[in-house]
């Protein structure tokens, strides 16, 4: 569908944005662009070198292409008669910018196609709550394809109880037994698996692995994150904070715990369970190098491997038509972070991930590894449900005044010293809720507490959250705050609508 209509849009004299939230992701497209429009296309994404981008840009300048794909800058190639702008994947979180200029891909696509009258593609699976929430209201116009595009079944998937798998089966291996039989049939199979670690960041939660429980904030239905240092759980929403639970206050098992592994301790179980197969590895450390995401795709492709083991690199826009079996492993733990987005992040992940089974001509199959059987969103995901998903969480955003019922700014100072930094947080806090009195356009202000991560290359972090009815009406307070308060140390960022809480 995208190749057809930037080749219409070619036809009509007029050029072309491609966008792909991963760099991960522009080879496979770039190789198909390229086979349909031969030398008309460029690419731009951040793993170029800089000689590499002045090149591709003065092509671009210069008129030698019509198309360009690449990742979020490519949003800026310097096109004059733009004719389509199509983001892939639009609900991805890398569409947004988190360091200086903190712009967002939808915005400024939305602006440049706005100028050149050219229609703005938005594609997804799985869409933000707050893109589908516009096509619902009208201001966006909704197209739904309802079928694949090979008119293949989606996978089947099915959801393993890891409680059981401790308490009913002894199993203390983060691989199940349905996962470990269904990989070995695979494997003789000689067709291929993917397994996705859903990795939490920076957070780590509490939970009970006897019946799920994960504590909660009071007043935010938001997880707490637990923070080693202090041992205590705290929300950094509000800044509800309580001492660590040694005992799970819904059960009163013992075996309540922050939660967390790694990719690296995967693979060690994965060789030791399948010495005879051979373990792709797919995450930072395996991808940093230049031309690392091909050459690791290139290998689970064409390199005989039999399972890829990622992170959030496998879960969008990989097409092998031998993968019939997709594993998540740990797919509750994007629930339990302290972010209000922590249902639609999980429940797209567990979907796009699962989706990357039987794309061929061979079925697929899923299995779910989760200590929250019962959690909606996880279920919603299994059965590809993403109406359903969307009627419930639209519920959770509009009685919390989260987006798109607002929109949320945050404003971190970080410096040196940790008094100073406090100190002029403070400030600004005192100054936006005297400026904002009777600004009913300015729904709640978090007064100031340390950022998740209080501390980054010794560097102190205070931030508060404002909820504003409409950002753009709040510019004059945040122009303000970043004239009067901007300079000097501690800095001050000002972010809307940011992607990382941290």
């Amino acid at each position: 569908m995208f190749l057809q209509a930037i080749e219409n849009c070619i036809k009509n004299g007029k050029q072309a944005i491609m966008l792909v939230p991963e760099i991960s992701l522009t080879p496979q497209m770039v190789e198909r662009f390229v086979s349909r429009f031969g030398a008309k296309v460029a690419v731009i994404h951040s793993a170029l070198s800089v000689g590499e981008r002045y090149d591709q840009w003065n092509k671009i300048r210069r008129g030698e292409v019509g198309v360009v794909v690449g990742a979020r800058s490519a949003v800026f190639a310097p096109f004059d008669n733009i004719g389509i702008i199509i983001l892939d994947e639009e609900h991805e979180n890398s569409y947004k910018s988190e360091m200086s200029p903190r712009y967002s891909a939808h915005e400024i696509a939305g602006w440049r196609a706005e100028k050149h009258n050219a229609p703005l593609l938005l594609a997804s699976a799985t869409p933000s709550v707050v893109s589908y929430y516009k096509a619902e209201t009208g201001e966006y116009e909704l197209y739904e394809m309802h079928k694949r595009y090979n008119l293949g079944a989606l996978p089947k998937a099915y959801i393993v109880d890891m409680r059981k798998e401790i308490f009913d089966y002894h199993n203390l291996s983060p691989i199940s037994g349905r996962l470990e039989f269904e990989l070995r049939n695979t494997i003789d199979r000689k067709e291929k698996s993917i397994l996705f670690l859903n990795r939490r960041g920076y957070s780590t939660f509490v939970s009970c692995r006897e019946c799920g429980y994960v504590v909660e904030c009071k007043d935010c239905s938001i997880p707490m994150t637990y923070h080693r240092n202090t041992d205590t759980l705290t929300c950094h929403y509000c800044g509800y904070t309580i001492p660590n639970l040694k005992k799970c206050p819904e059960c009163g098992s013992k075996y309540i715990k922050y939660f967390g592994t790694g990719t690296q301790k995967i693979e060690a179980e994965l060789n030791r369970l399948f010495p005879e197969a051979k373990v792709i590895r797919m995450d930072h450390d395996t991808t940093s190098k230049k031309g690392g995401h091909e050459a690791v795709l290139n290998e689970f492709k064409e390199g005989g491997a039999d399972i890829l083991l990622g992170t959030q690199m496998v879960t969008k826009g990989l097409d092998f038509p031998d993968v019939t079996l997709v594993g998540v492993l740990a797919a509750d733990s994007s629930l339990g972070v302290d972010d209000f987005r922590a249902n639609e992040r999980s429940f797209s992940l567990i979907t796009q991930v699962c989706g990357r089974a039987g794309r061929g001509d061979k079925p697929g199959i899923a299995i779910i590894q989760t200590y929250q059987p019962g959690n909606l969103t996880i279920n919603f995901a299994k059965d590809h449900n993403y109406i359903d998903f969307y009627q419930n969480e639209i519920k959770f955003r509009r009685a919390f005044t989260y987006p798109p019922f607002s929109d949320i700014i945050c404003i971190t100072t970080q410096g040196k010293v940790e008094s100073e930094t406090r100190s002029k947080i403070e400030s600004i806090n005192a100054f936006i809720k005297k400026a904002s009195k009777g600004d009913k356009n300015i729904i709640k202000i978090v007064p100031p507490a340390p950022a998740p991560i209080f501390k980054i290359k010794q560097n102190y972090r205070y931030r508060l959250l404002i909820k504003a009815g409409d950002a753009d009406k709040a510019l004059g307070y945040l122009t303000y705050i970043n004239d009067t308060y901007g300079g000097g140390e501690p800095s001050v960022i000002i972010d809307v609508n940011p992607i990382n809480m941290s």
